[in-house]
């Protein structure tokens, strides 16, 4: 079976691709299943693996060219931005989880009595990946690197409405001599090829990038299945913060990249933005006039700022969005509307008068849709930052050190960037508070929720320490 992949540049047909299901999950967790079991890859040192890694990078950027096409063609991402940060980026992250596996070290333990212990790391087992389609490549290499470093198999689901990258990347592994079975792409529906991954018995964890509500069935699943651990990143509805006292052009820069980078669909998005009434016009004016100035067209034009959203669901999702926000009364300051005859283009969208009640406050729209509100004192802007289920990021703009520390510490969110947004490390860990789900991508954090530790004890007799 098969399915079309869209160009949302179009809405035409790129390719089909096969259509995975529960019988093909079955046949890559053997697969994977086989090859943590008997396989080299666990049982290799972690710096052959590490070269290994090390090698698949080279050859992502080898082919950085044809990636970055494919990720533009398939997810209406700009190609320059994939050339320059999304692809590089998959070749750092690589490299930077090959460094750590040879640095995978448990504990010599001081026990009591006549015992000695120790821990080991171990390696989870076979993991099933499933990622989102805003960043292709940046998801599957945040799951894969770190599981792959710490000997760990995997079965990766890409999102059906961006393969092509995914598959692209199976091959590549392949062509960097990582055995057969460790790195396995099944391509398919979530309600299908998600659910069979996250219900299967023999798969030892899922991670998950995406929804609330589809998180909160691959937890259900794990629960009901073999009480497989689960890392999830849901989203969020995120709060920036900027004061009487910041910089406007730099504010209004920062905003304004913080919402609309990746045309809003970014999990991170700065879609709540808080202003003290000092600065509050100043600003308003100029992030309209960025938005009016937004070029937003065709991803492979280098003149364009803005390419299409990734599908049409998608797209007529936003636009629903936009239409509820008109209707409980907010004022919609620029933009709302669609761009072209044909493809799933969204003028940057922004709002004012707003306030916490509201659905476009409330909900994570996942687009290029901007909430303004304007707040009086910090502490009024911190309790509203705070009055959402969500708890993934939050951005301060200040110059005052002790605004930057009492909002950083106050702000229930796993990433606080103070006076930058989207300020994105592989050595910086990146995870969410409260319904934005929890477990950590990037950091040796990460490197982490793919190991076990066991620890191993035993008497030891006549020892002249205790």
């Amino acid at each position: 079976k098969t399915f079309d992949t869209i160009d949302p540049r179009t809405g035409e047909v790129i390719t089909k691709v096969s259509l995975g299901d529960r019988e093909d999950v079955d046949l890559a967790v053997k697969a994977a299943r086989h090859a943590f079991d008997y396989g080299p890859w666990p049982r290799m040192s972690g710096s052959e693996r590490g070269r290994m890694m090390m090698k698949l990078a080279d050859l992502i950027e080898e082919n950085v060219e044809e990636i970055a096409a494919l990720d533009a063609v398939n997810g209406g991402k700009l190609f320059t931005l994939c050339k320059a940060i999304d692809i590089p980026g998959a070749a750092r992250t690589l490299r930077y989880y090959a460094g750590a596996a040879d640095k995978i070290h448990g504990t010599v333990l001081k026990m009591s009595k006549g015992l000695q212990g120790y821990t080991l790391r171990e390696p989870i087992g076979v993991v099933g990946s499933i990622i989102p389609w805003n960043f292709p490549t940046t998801m599957f290499f945040m799951k894969a690197a770190p599981a792959l470093a710490a000997g760990c198999t995997l079965v990766v689901k890409p999102a059906e409405q961006t393969p092509l990258s995914a598959l692209y990347y199976a091959h590549l592994a392949k062509l960097a001599g990582i055995p057969d079975g460790v790195l396995n792409v099944v391509n398919g529906f979530g309600e299908t090829a998600g659910a069979a991954i996250s219900a299967h018995m023999d798969i030892d964890k899922v991670t998950f990038t995406g929804s609330t509500e589809v998180g909160r069935k691959i937890m259900a699943a794990a629960a009901a299945s073999n009480l497989k651990p689960v890392s999830l990143e849901l989203g969020g509805k995120s709060p920036l913060l900027i004061f009487d006292d910041a910089d406007i052009d730099q504010a209004a820069d920062i905003a304004f990249r913080g919402m609309f980078y990746n045309k809003g669909e970014i999990c991170v998005a700065s879609s709540r933005v808080y202003v003290q009434e000092g600065i509050y016009e100043k600003l308003v004016k100029k992030l309209v006039e960025k938005a009016k100035a937004t070029v937003v067209g065709d991803p492979f034009d280098p003149q364009v700022n803005q390419g299409p959203q990734t599908d049409k669901k998608q797209f007529e999702k936003i636009l629903s969005y936009i239409e509820h926000g008109k209707r409980e009364g907010a004022t919609l300051l620029t933009g709302g509307k669609h761009v072209g005859q044909k493809g799933y283009y969204i003028e940057p969208t922004i709002f004012t008068d707003v306030n916490e009640d509201m659905i476009i406050t409330k909900e994570e729209i996942f687009g290029p849709v901007m909430s303004l509100m304007k707040f009086k004192t910090m502490e009024e802007a911190i309790k509203r930052a705070n009055n959402t289920t969500y708890g993934l990021a939050s951005g301060i703009i200040t110059k005052n050190l002790n605004v930057a520390n009492t909002v950083s510490r106050s702000i229930r969110a796993g990433v606080v960037w103070i006076n930058c947004y989207t300020a994105f490390d592989v050595d910086c860990p990146y995870g969410g508070y409260k319904m934005s789900g929890f477990g950590r991508d990037f950091g040796l954090d990460a490197l982490n929720q793919y190991l076990q530790i066991k620890s191993v004890v035993t008497p030891i007799h006549d020892s002249p320490w205790h």
